[in-house]
This record gives C-alpha cells, sequence and structure tokens, in this order.
C-alpha cells in the first residue's frame, strides 16, 4: 500500500504541475493545452483514489478540505474541458477561461499546502 500510496502522490503532483506549468507557459497567448486537460483528468482521478485509499486505511481525514479540493479539482476540470471543446470547434479559448483554469489550479495547490 505504501508503494501504491506514493504513486498516486506522485501522479498527483505531475498533473498540478501540467496545468500550472502549462498556464505559465502560454501566460502572454492564454490557452488550455491538452496537458493541462490531462493534468485536470489526473488531479480529479488521483485526488479521489488517495482519499479513498485514506479511508480504506481508516486514516483521519478533514473532509471539509477534500471538499473544498474537489469543487476546485472539478473546477479546473470544467474549465479545462471547455477551453479543449472550444480549440477542437476552431475557436479561441477566452482569456478568462484560460486564466481560470491556471488560477484555480493554483488555488487547489495552496489549498492542499497552506491548510494544515
Amino acid at each position: 500500500m505504501t508503494f501504491l500510496h506514493a504513486f498516486l502522490v506522485f501522479l498527483h503532483i505531475l498533473g498540478a504541475a501540467a496545468i500550472f506549468g502549462g498556464w505559465l507557459a502560454n501566460f502572454k497567448t492564454p490557452t488550455v493545452n491538452v496537458w493541462q486537460w490531462y493534468g485536470s483528468i489526473a488531479q480529479l482521478v488521483t485526488g479521489l483514489l488517495l482519499v479513498g485509499l485514506a479511508e480504506m486505511q481508516n486514516a483521519e481525514l478533514n473532509h471539509i478540505k477534500i471538499a473544498v479540493k474537489l469543487l476546485l479539482a472539478i473546477g479546473v476540470f470544467v474549465a479545462a474541458l471547455l477551453g479543449r471543446k472550444k480549440i477542437k470547434n476552431g475557436l479561441p479559448v477566452p482569456t478568462g477561461l484560460a486564466h481560470g483554469t491556471g488560477g484555480t489550479a493554483l488555488i487547489a495547490i495552496a489549498v492542499a499546502v497552506l491548510w494544515v
């Protein structure tokens, strides 16, 4: 179980890096790139798996923090989904949507690290 937990944390961090790094890389010409989309999926799935794993081990969890993180993860996922749909339809990604994807991910990272 220790390896599984470590591997899920690794994938979770990679997902956050993909979203946040993609946002910073395209900051002057905002868009939602494919890695931000994949990162949002990774964040949502690995986050849920990490909570499930912790629940199976009867760990003490802060369910309010988890709920806040879940809402933020869903927000990033939806923003990335809408951005990718715009790109697939040949439309420009609105600046607010592109910055909303990265900015919400930044807030989620801050909540994860700073909420003790």
